[in-house]
């Protein structure tokens, strides 16, 4: 292949579309294809897309049609969760080349190869029941940490969620093969690592293992100082997993439990797998074996069936929670989702009024949080220098921090004191020599 050749990668949504796209980046410098230089026109265009809410998609497009039009020479190829899920959609709009599924994300080397050779134009998307293959990812990107993916898909089928449509049934990486990936990371140099997946917590359904035994393995190589898990669901957050943190070499105390509503009743309509008292429970024992912990919470608001007074209940109730933080999503109509079904629907402008409260919420609880520790040394690693500004790092309880920048201190954890916090809650800080 001629190595001339250069890409240029866009991506939309989670961490785990942004794990994989710099696995796809490799594949593709293994081909000989380059990045593209900044200004340069491209010669492959790829898209990672992403499907939760309508916006999603509506950006997908305009991202689609802006490259088509901004690189009209080059091969563009789109995948992710909405070419999943809208193939042919995307198949019609002008300039598209190739369609990977997710199933094909992983092989767009190949695809890439036999456009090069004819200039088929291809849409290749496995029917998502038949979906069963679990594609390996490790990467950094341009940053400090790495994100492995261990898991992919989902089993459960909330009422507002088109994920198991777009990446099909829960599937993982044997601990075998993830402790391999680890230790390359390790032999890299890396010290951090993050646990991506869809459904982390389900790990294991395919290759009979148990997720707290990926964690044991992770926790025994000794060249990795930090783990964080991106996101657990809290029936699937067991005592067991809590403690085993606790306790542990390297995993930091940090947990994101997506929560969704703290109304039982929306809970219900959501067909969501737990309570609001089973999720208070959850994050009481991580406060109880971990008080420097830092919870992150996902909230979804103005869901069909949400009344005022459900919508009260679920604030009141996060308000009442030892939580640090609110990732909040304002709720968008899928199609083929049972939530459609729900006949009472909140309109445009009061899911933003519900969002902003929920922000406030979450602003005022992560000020809270980090004011209890200024004053106070923190370990943090600190992230690759980007620009003339400030050089940035995380607390191992996930407090964001600046610091003088100084490149000797890339990828190092180093003890930091914490003085004063921003308006966007970062912290000023120094380090201590």
């Amino acid at each position: 292949m001629n190595n001339k050749l250069t890409y240029k990668i866009e991506t939309l949504g989670c961490k785990l579309n942004f794990s994989e796209t710099a696995t796809i980046g490799k594949l593709l410098a293994e081909r000989g294809i380059a990045p593209a230089a900044e200004g340069d026109a491209p010669d492959v265009c790829v898209v990672n897309t992403c499907s939760v809410t309508e916006l999603a998609d509506k950006k997908c497009r305009q991202h689609i049609r802006a490259l088509a039009k901004r690189y009209p020479d080059a091969l563009l190829v789109v995948t992710g969760c909405y070419a999943q899920l809208k193939s042919q959609e995307i198949a019609e709009i002008d300039g598209v080349d190739i369609v990977l599924g997710s199933e094909q994300k992983l092989d767009i080397a190949q695809y890439v190869d036999a456009w090069l050779a004819d200039h088929r134009r291809t849409v290749a998307v496995t029917r998502t029941p038949d979906i069963r293959r679990f594609a390996p990812s490790c990467e950094r990107g341009d940053r400090t940490r790495y994100w492995l993916k261990v898991q992919d898909g989902c089993d459960y089928y909330c009422s507002y969620c088109t994920i198991p449509m777009a990446r099909g049934r829960s599937r993982s990486g044997t601990i075998a093969q993830l402790v391999e990936q680890a230790r390359q990371v390790e032999a890299e140099g890396g010290k951090e690592i993050v646990l991506t997946g869809v459904n982390i917590g389900d790990y294991g359904k395919n290759t009979g293992e148990a997720f707290i035994d990926l964690l044991r393995a992770l926790d025994a190589i000794e060249g990795i100082e930090r783990y964080r898990i991106s996101s657990l669901e809290p029936d699937l957050l067991t005592d067991e997993v809590i403690a085993f943190c606790a306790g542990s070499r390297a995993f930091m105390p940090h947990f994101h439990i997506p929560l969704q509503s703290g109304s039982d009743e929306v809970l219900r309509l959501m067909r969501r797998h737990y309570t609001r008292d089973l999720f208070a429970r959850k994050v009481e024992r991580c406060r109880e074996l971990m008080p420097d912990v830092f919870i992150g919470v996902d909230v979804m608001v103005g869901t069909r069936g949400e009344r005022p007074e459900l919508f009260d209940e679920s604030h009141d109730f996060l308000a009442s929670l030892s939580v640090q933080h609110l990732h909040v999503f304002p709720y968008s109509e899928r199609p083929g989702t049972l939530a459609l079904r729900i006949p009472y629907v909140v309109d445009q402008r009061t899911k933003q009024e519900r969002a902003a409260r929920m922000l406030a919420l979450s602003d005022a609880k992560q000020r809270d949080f980090i004011g209890r520790y200024l004053g106070t040394v923190r370990p943090v690693l600190l992230e690759q220098v980007h620009g003339a500004g400030p050089m940035h790092g995380f607390t191992d309880n996930y407090i964001r921090v600046n610091v003088t920048p100084d490149e000797a201190l890339v990828n190092r954890v180093v003890p930091v004191r914490l003085h004063s916090v921003n308006a966007d809650l970062t912290v000023e800080a120094e380090v201590v020599t």
